[in-house]
């Protein structure tokens, strides 16, 4: 089993346009992903800024935004020495989400990778914060498709 890759994928009862607002408003992400709101500088090169009550901040360096079919964003593994600076090599992984239209509404795909070259850990470390976030991934996308069908954009 590969631990440095992550691949989900969910159906989106909405159009595409709408589930991209989802992902790149700073009031839809802190709603859906984030407990205690966000920021977001759109662009490449641009960051998001991520909070939670339980879990601090954490900042996204956003390296790919092609609305609305790609974005994508670095972000610091969930044990980085510091997770509000800019999301240094060795201590981050790469987080791709793609939008595709269907009948239905829109095919919403993420996947990150990097976990293998997350420095200063063993491989039971990697693991261990690969497993963490594909049970992660597996409730934000449940989450951002339910509040995708519901928002108002």
């Amino acid at each position: 089993m590969s631990t440095d890759r992550i691949e989900r994928e969910t159906l989106v009862n909405a159009p595409v346009e709408r589930v991209w607002d989802v992902l790149t408003q700073a009031e839809h992400i802190g709603s859906w992903f984030c407990d205690a709101g966000a920021d977001v500088d759109l662009r490449p090169g641009g960051s998001i800024t991520l909070r939670w009550e339980q879990h601090g901040t954490a900042k996204c360096r956003l390296e790919r935004v092609e609305p609305p079919h790609a974005l994508s964003w670095r972000w610091p593994a969930n044990d980085a020495p510091d997770r509000h600076g800019d999301p240094a090599p060795g201590q981050s992984t790469l987080v791709e989400f793609t939008l595709e239209p269907v009948a239905d509404g829109t095919r919403l795909r993420v996947v990150e990778t990097g976990f293998d070259a997350l420095a200063g850990r063993t491989d039971e470390q990697r693991e261990r914060l690969h497993d963490g976030n594909v049970e992660g991934w597996e409730v934000q996308l449940g989450r951002v498709a339910e509040y995708a069908q519901r928002a108002r954009v």
